[in-house]
């Protein structure tokens, strides 16, 4: 429903926010007020509401899943700045009164306490807020819609006051007054402004219509001999009241119109009576008189047995030579002699009919009238001479055609010529669906039948019929015929010719009796020439479609096999690369290698400049990428560009297209780079750069091709993924970045602000077959808390307490989805620590310190949402530390039973647990435990004492 809608139509009421007393307030207006209304709570949803602009109001509260009340505040008025919005806080505050009105909100309610009264003052304000914002925009429609017609320069426009002064004029009123503006100012009395005010008469005429509006009745009044310019008019003034709703005069509108010139018309007719008379008794060809211009002084009556149209139509067209074409004779010739005749010419006439005609023309001197021509139709014997001319001209074209539907074209092009019949059509038969179909048909043949529909050949009708059985049927009278005709056609006579295994040729007309012996003849010689035709392509279509097929396959089988080999060879390449670059140089190489293609690159977004930074490239360059800047742009005409901000891949099959129109195809153009694929490296949402691919043909990619280089691109981003995964391993250094998340999604940033409290993670995350275990800290509050507060978020499956120490200890969560630690590791990153309080969270990853940082800032942003990088910093570490060694060694049921049994207080002393209570813990025996705990004992012992250098460990 649009807001512009009546305003006693039902209100649409968006309530927006978290707070429970929404669901019970929508149910009070929708029985109190019969609203309808619709909860949300994210601006997402919230926008899409509103931005068809269904919804009459939106109420919001100042918390929502994902934003406050005042920025969905701000974002709505962005958009729109009419929507009314009700503000109800839950603690209202001045500040926040204040801020919400500069922000334009519509109504201010705060909802401390929601109870019965609290919901009808919030449900009288949204009433009064939905009724102004209609009230409004109905006044400001109402106001658009009289300027418009106020302000129309055809027709002069006065609006009155009720006693008959002026208020306002529009141009073509103050221009109709051949006066100064201080002669129609306003408050003078309307009976007294030019050009009325001289002639009592006038004066009087205008009195009373300004009179009869006043006791709001429609008057007119016609004013002859209005001056105006150098000479009088006549103009037509009517005037309307304009009544309020209360039924009163609230102002009269009165419009004048310049008939002068229709007067004057009709007073010329008039004198031209008499002429007409005598023209009419006298001429049986059909006569046009012009000036020398052309232009039309006198047209007879039965011109429309000729032109089809009407006297008054034939006017409308223009000038004499729209009807029977330029330069008809030499005007030169026609003073000499007085008289040309038997002047040949074609006309065409209303329904799109051709007419030869012979023209006589005269120089005469009626009513300005300066040249009059004397028509005479002789088209039919001119038709009978062209039609076996015409019929021999399609055989030729035929000759020339190279498809079905062309050749029923000219079929049903040239029967006018051949045939003097306006009304054919030719149906091809469909060897798929087994139907006739009408694929050309004439502008007469669909007046007199409509369109044609398509013929299933099980049907029964003369069209099926004639095909079927090869047989020609005439018919001289349609509505006779013994086969079943369509009732409703306006046919008079048809003609149904088979035309082999092609279709039927179905020729008529609106007369009966209109086949003689020698157009059935004609017609008969015209099917079975387009028959001939027809037989003709298909044979040639046949050989030309094996010719393509094998020339496809063959060029099909080529560039397989050219894909293929790159793409091995690439493969092969990226397994044995040691470095990022060596897979860029190589990828670059071995495409451009051996002509595979003219030039490739592979680039990476630069986030301070959004533009795409070249790393690698081979081929034929020429300069290309020197100086030309690529943004980062949905809309960007470079296909790398595009494919940087899209993710997805982008195509240009012909660089010379548009030319003019985008700069960079200029550039490709001088490099003869005539075709593009842009491809992005993308693996596990992270972007890896693009690469883009030119061809020196047009239409190089196809879609097999493109599919091709988009597992290609996989490929490159996964192995350049694994790279950085294999140097975070092998690294002697790492960079701990610390982001602060802005997205308060995270499940423990949600678990710390539910329960109030400070959660910590060190580390330590288990992926099962069933989910995700997860050890956290517990600080400032009881752990019950926590627990209550974690069963409660989606992301949990479950909660273990490890420890309990007062007011803090340490929990094991089990998730319901991987932990984003699990990504980041697959990425070559570490999330080292966590630390969520109800106002922030601070996250710490770990890095090699050869990976790229902006990488890992995408993978946090994809992961966590909205973050802020706080700050970076090396550490140096032994390429072959303890920590590896040992997890290495350690099986993930030891890591389990180890890292619960050291979270649990199992190594503290005194003992917080006993082994048999971290047992119980874990679901395993005593025992099991014990020899778990000894396993990952021998294993740290035996790295530290066997494998690390001595001076190493002294070191550390």
């Amino acid at each position: 429903m649009d807001r512009s809608a009546d305003p006693s139509e039902d209100p649409r009421i968006l309530l927006a926010g978290t707070a429970d007393w929404l669901d019970e307030f929508a149910e009070t207006a929708e029985t109190r007020i019969d609203a309808q209304t619709q909860v949300v709570s994210t601006v997402s949803e919230i926008r899409a509401a509103c931005g068809d602009r269904s919804i009459d109001c939106l109420l919001t509260t100042n918390r929502l899943s994902n934003a406050t009340g005042m920025e969905l505040l701000r974002a709505i008025r962005a958009d729109d700045s009419t929507l009314p919005v009700v503000f109800a806080p839950a603690d209202g505050s001045e500040a926040l009164a204040s801020e919400a009105v500069a922000a334009g909100i519509s109504e201010y309610v705060p909802i401390s306490d929601p109870h019965e009264d609290a919901f009808q003052e919030l449900l009288d304000r949204v009433e009064a807020s939905v009724h102004s914002a209609r009230s409004a925009r109905k006044i400001r429609d109402r106001a658009e819609q009289f300027d418009a017609i106020f302000e129309d320069e055809r027709t002069a426009t006065w609006v009155l006051d009720p006693d008959g002064t002026l208020l306002r004029a529009n141009r073509t009123a103050r221009e109709l007054a051949a006066s100064d503006e201080t002669d129609v100012s306003p408050g003078r009395p309307f009976r007294s402004l030019p050009p009325w005010s001289h002639d009592e008469q006038l004066r009087s005429d205008v009195r009373r219509i300004v009179e009869r509006a006043r006791d709001g009745s429609f008057a007119t009044a016609v004013l002859t001999g209005v001056p105006g310019g150098d000479d009088t008019h006549v103009v037509e003034l009517s005037a309307r009241p304009v009544e309020t709703d209360h039924g009163t005069t609230a102002s009269i509108l009165i419009e004048g119109v310049d008939v002068t010139e229709r007067v004057e018309l009709e007073r010329d007719l008039r004198r031209s009576e008499r002429l007409h008379r005598v023209t009419l008794n006298n001429m049986t060809d059909t006569v046009l008189i012009t000036d020398e211009a052309g232009e039309y002084t006198y047209v007879c009556p039965n011109v429309h047995f000729i032109f089809g149209y009407t006297a008054a139509e034939i006017r409308e067209l223009g000038t004499i030579d729209e009807l029977l074409g330029e330069d008809l004779f030499d005007r030169e010739e026609l003073a000499e002699t007085g008289m040309l005749k038997n002047i040949e010419c074609t006309a065409t006439d209303r329904a799109g009919r051709e007419h030869t005609l012979l023209v006589n023309v005269r120089e005469v001197s009626i009513q300005g009238g300066t040249l009059l021509y004397s028509c005479r139709d002789v088209t039919k014997r001119k038709q009978r001479e062209e039609a076996l001319a015409t019929l021999q001209g399609t055989a030729r074209e035929f000759l020339y055609a190279e498809s079905h539907p062309e050749i029923a074209t000219h079929v049903v092009d040239d029967v006018p010529a051949v045939l003097d019949l306006d009304a054919s059509a030719v149906y091809l038969f469909g060897r798929d669906d087994n139907r006739l179909r009408p694929v050309a048909v004439s502008p007469g043949m669909e007046r007199v039948t409509g369109t044609l529909p398509e013929i299933p050949v099980d049907a029964d009708g003369p069209v099926t019929h004639s095909f079927l059985e090869d047989e020609s049927l005439f018919f001289e009278d349609v509505h006779a015929a013994d086969i079943a005709t369509d009732p409703t056609t306006e046919l008079g006579s048809a003609a149904y010719i088979p035309l082999g295994d092609h279709g039927v040729f179905v020729v008529g007309s609106t007369d009966v009796n209109s086949f003689d012996d020698a157009r059935r003849e004609l017609a008969d010689l015209l099917a079975a020439t387009a028959e001939a035709a027809l037989d003709r392509v298909s044979r040639e279509s046949q050989l030309r479609e094996q010719d393509r097929s094998l020339q496809r396959r063959n060029e099909d089988l080529r560039a397989v096999n050219r894909i293929n080999e790159t793409i091995r060879s690439i493969d092969r390449a990226l397994v044995q690369a040691e470095t990022r670059e060596e897979i860029d140089h190589t990828v670059c190489e071995l495409l451009t290698a051996e002509d595979r293609f003219r030039f490739a690159w592979i680039g990476d977004v630069d986030p301070a400049t959004e533009t795409v930074v070249p790393r690698a490239w081979a081929g034929h360059e020429r300069g290309y990428l020197d100086d030309r800047r690529i943004d980062v742009r949905v809309d960007d005409t470079e296909p790398a560009g595009r494919t940087a901000a899209t993710r997805e891949v982008t195509t240009v099959a012909n660089v010379a297209e548009r030319l003019r129109e985008e700069e960079w195809r200029t550039g490709a153009l001088a490099c003869d780079f005539l075709s593009v694929v842009s491809v992005p490296l993308v693996y596990n949402d992270v972007s890896y750069g693009v690469l883009t691919v030119y061809a020196d043909a047009r239409n190089a990619f196809d879609e097999t091709s493109r599919e091709v280089l988009a597992e290609l691109a996989e490929t490159i981003a996964s192995a350049t993924s694994a790279i950085e995964r294999r140097n975070a391993l092998v690294t002697s250094s790492v960079v701990r970045l610390e982001f602060e998340l802005t997205d308060s999604t995270f499940v423990l940033s949600r678990l710390a602000e539910e329960s109030s409290c400070t959660i910590a993670y060190h580390g330590g995350v288990q992926q099962t077959a069933e989910g995700s275990d997860v050890f956290i800290t517990v600080e400032d509050v009881p752990v019950d808390r926590v627990e209550t507060a974690a069963m409660d978020l989606l992301a949990v499956e479950s909660v273990d307490r490890i420890t309990v120490d007062g007011v803090g200890g340490v929990l094991r969560l089990r998730l319901s989805r991987p932990f984003p630690a699990l990504e980041l590791a697959d990425h070559g990153a570490v999330l080292h620590a966590v630390s969520a309080t109800p106002e922030s969270t601070t996250i710490s990853i770990e890095i090699a310190g050869n990976a790229d940082v902006r990488h890992v800032s995408d993978l946090v942003a994809d992961l966590f949402g909205e973050s802020t990088l706080r700050s970076k910093r090396t550490i140096d570490r032994s390429p072959g530390h303890l920590r590896s060694r040992v997890f290495d060694r350690l099986t993930d049921r030891q890591l389990e039973v180890v890292r619960t049994a050291y979270y649990s207080g199992f190594f503290e002393s005194p003992r917080e647990n006993t082994g048999e209570d971290v047992a119980e813990m874990l679901d395993i025996s005593a025992t099991a435990f014990y020899r778990h705990v000894r396993a990952a004992d021998r294993t740290l012992f035996g790295v530290l004492f066997d494998e690390i250098d001595p001076t190493l460990v002294s070191r550390s």
